[in-house]
């Protein structure tokens, strides 16, 4: 037998490039135990499953979120494990459909809550809020029905007996200058009917039923005392003749045109003087007009009488405003701010400083 043959055979098998002995050759041929195969140590190896990464302590990382409404995401601050280099990271996602639906729900409840503090029924006299107005009202409904549907000649005697022409002014001043304000030319159809209810209604509102009046009756007796007495003492000088004394004069039109002329002193600015404007220069076109200048007179007289009462009327408004807050919290429908103290009192402004 060859020598070099026996060596080779008998040799051991190792690896070209470290020289360790492989021993997976040598196992090979080795008998196997009873209790299952041995498994070669490389094999073994390589069939061990895979170490499984275990979770690292939580991080406070800021995850972005969606917040709602706003289409945007914000950054707040979300427990997430600690991830491996290279790990994808989750990122919450804006929905913009979502954001602009939550807009237009939004949108829709404040225009519905402008609505709702509209409030058009209030434009209306009612026998609880505006007493003054609703009473009257109903006067001059009677009075119109009467008109309406009465003989004329007696609806005419009525008229005469409460004109407040001169001779019935010398004679029963007081009363005619009641009984004048009891009728409405043209009826409850009439363009000044329908400012008595809506100017009355709101100037009562916002000043009280007594004010209301007496801003009424100023302008209805100064201006019917400013257009007649010049007509008495030109027919003592000759310069009309005596008919004059007995001029048809009745209405409510000189309290209603003061009422105006108030009323748009409690309006802001931007309704303010398009009212105000509007207004006189109706009055205005009829007096160039001439049909009857002396009654046209009486109306642009009240409404100057009307503007006139501007400090009263606001300062009446002045002082209404405060009684809707309650001494011992916030007014009734409003939640104080976080950190706010309710009945806290003002500080008061260094003396000479500008509020």
């Amino acid at each position: 037998m060859d020598r070099s043959t026996t060596a080779r055979a008998d040799a051991v098998p190792t690896d070209p490039e470290t020289g360790a002995p492989l021993l997976d050759d040598l196992l090979d041929g080795m008998p196997r135990q009873r209790g299952g195969p041995v498994t070669p140590p490389s094999r073994a190896a390589a069939q061990a499953p895979a170490p499984v990464a275990t979770p690292g302590p939580v991080t406070g990382a800021a995850v972005p979120v969606a917040t709602p409404g706003s289409g945007m995401a914000a950054a707040v601050p979300v427990a997430t494990p600690a991830l491996g280099p290279g790990a994808p990271i989750p990122v919450a996602t804006a929905e913009p459909a979502a954001g602009r639906a939550a807009g237009r729900v939004s949108a829709l409840g404040a225009l519905a809550g402008r609505l709702r503090a509209l409030r058009p029924w209030r434009l209306f006299p009612t026998p609880l809020g505006t007493p003054f107005t609703f009473g009257y009202a109903a006067v001059l409904a009677v009075t119109s029905v009467v008109t309406e549907h009465a003989d004329p000649t007696l609806v005419h005697a009525l008229h005469q007996a409460s004109s407040t022409d001169v001779a019935h002014l010398v004679q029963h001043p007081v009363l005619v200058l009641v009984a004048s304000a009891l009728w409405i030319v043209g009826g409850m159809t009439s363009p000044y009917a329908v400012a008595f209810l809506v100017v009355l209604t709101a100037l009562e509102r916002r000043t009280g039923g007594t004010r209301a009046a007496a801003v009424f009756l100023l302008g209805h007796v100064v201006a019917t005392l400013a257009t007649e007495v010049p007509v008495g003492l030109a027919v003592l000088a000759g310069h009309l003749p005596d008919s004059s004394l007995h001029r048809l004069d009745y209405g409510i039109s000189f309290g209603v045109a003061a009422s105006v002329g108030a009323l748009a002193g409690l309006l802001s600015p931007w309704l303010r003087w398009p009212v105000l404007i509007g207004f006189a220069a109706m009055l205005v076109g009829d007096l160039l007009a001439f049909t009857d200048p002396m009654t046209d007179w009486g109306h642009l007289m009240s409404l100057t009488i009307g503007i006139s009462t501007w400090p009263l009327v606001r300062r009446r408004r002045t002082a209404r405003m405060p009684s809707s807050v309650s001494p011992s919290g916030p007014p009734r429908g409003v939640v104080p701010a976080p950190g706010c103290r309710v009945g806290a009192p003002e500080r008061r402004s260094p003396r000479g400083a500008r509020s």
